[in-house]
């Protein structure tokens, strides 16, 4: 049985996206093939953070001794579709615990998602937009695993940086209205960055956005601004 790597769990409540402000368990998995320039979770891929192995089952037992009261378990990153076989095995051991699963995701890794997504409860996809990330466009995988992913709960995140392209955020909302015009589609600003020319960019973003889409909103990440994980 494939074991997982992690580099860190831990209890907190949700700083990001449509759920700010519950309760989780954190289980930020290691790795991920991206390099995206704006990344803020380099524990997620620096080995010199702490990388620790875990049977299904072992890890099973320290989400659970953390679930008191939590509304779900953030199942983050790193990238956590990349540790497909491990989670074919954990995901279930979660669902038969009652707990409710919430991936944070690239949303890259479509036929990862295909295999496990009858085990997510809810799905924060990222949209990489190439002016912010510093890489190659992703609009195929995006719209793959988006169409799979509608399945679930899911809402759409994009971080806006100072690099940002509106021609970008057209794109990434263009793509979301052909799978659902009303779907939850956040700007979320840079927190390294922000500025009063940031938020600019991100209301004209919402302006952009909100041709294709009812329901965009800009919000930021609430637990950088609270000094916590």
């Amino acid at each position: 049985m494939t074991n997982a790597k992690v580099s860190e769990i831990f209890k907190s409540i949700q700083g990001e996206g449509i759920y700010l402000g519950v309760l989780q368990v954190f289980v930020r998995f290691f790795g991920c093939t991206l390099t995206c320039k704006m990344c803020d979770t380099p524990q997620g891929k620096d080995p010199s953070y702490g990388v620790k192995e875990y049977t299904a089952g072992d890890l099973l037992r320290e989400v659970c001794d953390m679930s008191k009261g939590i509304h779900s378990v953030s199942l983050s990153g790193g990238e956590p579709l990349e540790q497909k076989e491990f989670l074919r095995t954990f995901l279930p051991l979660l669902k038969a615990q009652g707990l409710r699963t919430y991936l944070e995701t690239n949303g890259v890794l479509s036929e990862n998602l295909k295999e496990l997504v009858g085990f997510v409860d809810m799905i924060a996809m990222d949209m990489k937009l190439p002016s912010a990330t510093g890489q190659r466009p992703f609009w195929s995988e995006h719209a793959s695993f988006l169409n799979i992913a509608r399945q679930k709960d899911v809402f759409i995140k994009t971080v806006i940086t100072l690099d940002t392209d509106l021609n970008d955020v057209a794109c990434a909302a263009k793509l979301a209205s052909k799978v659902n015009r009303g779907i939850v589609f956040i700007l979320q600003p840079n927190y390294f960055e922000l500025s009063a020319g940031l938020l600019e960019i991100c209301q004209k973003a919402h302006t952009v956005a909100s041709e294709y889409l009812r329901d965009v909103r800009i919000i930021p990440q609430l637990h950088k601004h609270l000094g916590i994980r």
